[in-house]
């Protein structure tokens, strides 16, 4: 066996106690696999405590990162601090010193993914970020290497484990959305100030990493569009159900003739599509590549030994790499540096998708020919409508359309609203039959 690879762990909490657990568990399968044993022989913490019991006793224990990436004989730094402060100066300081980085950190990759990548490009180092999107399943080797063959089309992917889990118990029990959001915290599912989750900056990091690998393209977090999950009433979540379809957080970017698009938001799917069967706490992404067709990539996508699978799988990839050539490695976004394409990220006004529209109106004769005559004059094509008994003699109407672009779908809806009939603001719900 050739000498170990040395790996110094910045952060021992979840994720970080994870990796130390199973990396020492399974070293014996792990060094098979790599050509050598890869060993955690630095860790930087908080918690000296806690990092003395998950490392064991051979581990050094430090309470300042800087010693684990300016200490010579690490290898490789991982870097499971979070945030973009402190993870974003140690990351470009490992770098710095010629030391290759594993991170979990989609925020920091989203935002200065760019920046970073160019930085380990110049020092011919690797960054490895599998555990940054869908926890423990492999998504970014399938994009990045398994799907290499395929032009893109479209990546789809329920990427929140909180969001789904309130949602599902929103559908499941046809409760409302703040009931629901109590019982996540309570079950350490949803933080005390669950923002970040529940309207969608998390599902758009990770959204915003897998466009960049599926479509060539920079990372572009501040041109994603998010809309959360915490307006959604339970009524649409009922209606869409009789209609056929579930609701869904989802985050979705597809390749169009005059962009990309990246997008996360609540969404219809037909209940007979795999990835609407997708619930609780589970993550799931659906690719679709040119020459495979529809890919569905299902697991955990958080937790301690999920994501530490992952981590440990980019460990594994560096140590077999860290001799190749710079120029014969993976590139960081799939395609080469210079390769990169120059694609516009599309707003949402002109994303092209199906909508889910609830209209509340007088129950009164005409009203319904007024409203499919807008709709009629905006070349907007209805699929199928379902009218509802709603209190104080009206009606909710619900629409679904057929393909529309959205700032057409929103001067309609503007012309409906200013109708006498109509009372208050149309729901408006995207739609994605994602075949």
């Amino acid at each position: 066996m050739m000498k170990p690879i040395n790996v110094g762990l910045c952060g021992t909490g979840v994720v970080g106690g994870g990796t130390a657990v199973v990396l020492k568990r399974n070293a014996e399968e792990i060094a098979r696999r790599a050509g050598r044993p890869i060993v955690i022989t630095m860790a930087a913490t908080r918690e000296p405590e806690r990092a003395r019991e998950v490392c064991g006793p051979d581990v050094v224990i430090t309470e300042n990162v800087f010693d684990v990436v300016n200490n010579p004989d690490i290898d490789i730094v991982v870097e499971l601090i979070g945030g973009t402060t402190i993870a974003k100066e140690i990351v470009l300081k490992a770098i710095e010193n010629g030391k290759h980085v594993v991170t979990a950190n989609k925020k920091l990759l989203a935002e200065y993914g760019n920046e970073i990548f160019a930085k380990a490009q110049e020092k011919g180092v690797m960054v490895a970020f599998e555990a940054a999107v869908a926890g423990g399943i492999p998504i970014i080797k399938a994009l990045r290497e398994g799907l290499t063959a395929n032009k893109i089309e479209w990546v789809a992917g329920i990427i929140n484990g909180t969001s789904n889990f309130i949602l599902t118990e929103m559908r499941d029990k046809g409760a409302a959305f703040a009931d629901v959001l109590k019982e996540a915290q309570a079950l350490g599912y949803a933080e005390a100030d669950p923002t970040f989750d529940i309207e969608g900056h998390d599902a758009a990091h990770k959204l915003t990493i897998m466009s960049a690998i599926a479509f060539g393209i920079p990372v572009q977090f501040d041109k994603a569009y998010l809309e959360g999950i915490s307006k959604l009433e339970a009524q649409d979540i009922g209606y869409a159900q009789e209609l056929g379809y579930r609701i869904k957080l989802l985050g979705i970017t597809r390749r169009k003739p005059n962009g990309i698009e990246l997008r996360v938001h609540p969404t219809l799917i037909p209940h007979k599509r795999l990835i609407a069967n997708v619930d609780g706490v589970m993550n799931a992404v659906l690719v679709k590549g040119d020459a495979v067709g529809a890919t569905l990539y299902y697991g955990a996508g958080a937790g301690a030994e999920p994501t530490a699978s992952s981590v440990i799988a980019d460990l594994v990839d560096i140590t077999r790499l860290a001799t190749a050539d710079p120029e014969n490695r993976v590139p960081h976004l799939a395609f080469q540096p210079t390769k990169m394409a120059n694609l516009p990220i599309l707003s949402i006004d002109e994303v092209e998708t199906c909508y889910y529209l609830r209209i509340n109106a007088q129950d009164k004769p005409g009203v319904l020919a007024d409203i499919t005559r807008i709709f009629a004059d905006a070349s907007i094509s209805i699929d199928s409508m379902l009218q509802k008994p709603a209190p104080e003699d009206r009606a909710d109407i619900i629409i679904l359309t057929h393909l529309a672009v959205e700032k057409n779908v929103n001067g309609a809806l503007a012309k409906i609203e200013a109708l006498d009939a109509i009372n208050g603001k149309v729901v408006k719900l995207r739609l994605e039959h994602l075949a």
